[in-house]
Order: structure tokens, then C-alpha cells, then sequence
């Protein structure tokens, strides 16, 4: 074999590697954060008043998971009027839930976690009262 036949095959190899790299590369999932990832960026600093107001609360509210149940407890100076409880997997976006806050439950909420894979999830609780927003955020392990 001459060496132009090998610098052909080589060029032929080298194609085919890239080809089969372009096709993983495009078969590979990219979840962002969230669908709507730079929108929020734009609504930034609105989330960022909602956690000074959060932060500045005497008595923030708790958030816990335990036997398959993610609870919230506010203190008795807290009423929400609307709210909503965001769980969302860093790993899989998938796996993100969203909860309602009811108003009329009072200072503590439950919500069921039947049939979710265990690991960690980010807990993003949003709420309004009086007319300001808040905006609290932890990680828990289900």
C-alpha cells in the first residue's frame, strides 16, 4: 500500500469520526434550568426584592421533607394570600413540580410526594401577602 491510498483513508476515517461525534452531539438531551431561562434572567432583580423581603422576615417559613411528604409552616404572623411551591430536579427538569399554595389551609401546608425518585431537588417557595412578594429558596432530600 502507497501512501496516498493511506492519506485517503485516513481522510475517510477522520470523516466518519466526525460524523458519528456530530450525531451523538445532537441525540445528547440539554435541559436548561427552566423553558423560560432568560426571560427570568431579564425578571432578575424582581427575584432578587423578593428574597430581601424574605430575608428581612423575623420568622421565615420552614420547609421540610420527610416520609414522602414536603411540609411548609409559617409563623402566626404570616398569611399568604396566593403562593406556590416549586420543586425542580438540578439533575432531570422532568422530574420538576409545581404546587399551589391554599390560602385557607392557614400556617401549615402538606404536599403528598407519591411515586418521586429519590435525590435532591431545589425548593423554591414564592408567596404574597399585604402586597409584597417573597421569595424563599432550599435544598432538600427526598
Amino acid at each position: 500500500m502507497n501512501f496516498g491510498k493511506a492519506i485517503v483513508l485516513s481522510f475517510v476515517f477522520f470523516g466518519l469520526f466526525i460524523g458519528v461525534l456530530v450525531t451523538v452531539c445532537i441525540r445528547q438531551e440539554v435541559s436548561l434550568v427552566s423553558p423560560d431561562y432568560y426571560q427570568e434572567e431579564l425578571d432578575y432583580q424582581k427575584k432578587l426584592d423578593k428574597m430581601y423581603n424574605a430575608n428581612n422576615l423575623v420568622e421565615p417559613p420552614t420547609i421540610t421533607a420527610e416520609q414522602g411528604k414536603v411540609s411548609i409552616v409559617f409563623n402566626d404572623t404570616l398569611k399568604p394570600e396566593t403562593g406556590e411551591l416549586r420543586l425542580s430536579r438540578p439533575s432531570n427538569a422532568r422530574l420538576d413540580r409545581w404546587f399551589k399554595l391554599d390560602p385557607s389551609a392557614g400556617n401549615f401546608q402538606q404536599f403528598e410526594l407519591h411515586g418521586w425518585e429519590p435525590g435532591l431537588y431545589r425548593a423554591a417557595l414564592t408567596w404574597k401577602e399585604e402586597g409584597k412578594e417573597y421569595f424563599l429558596e432550599k435544598l432538600i432530600v427526598l
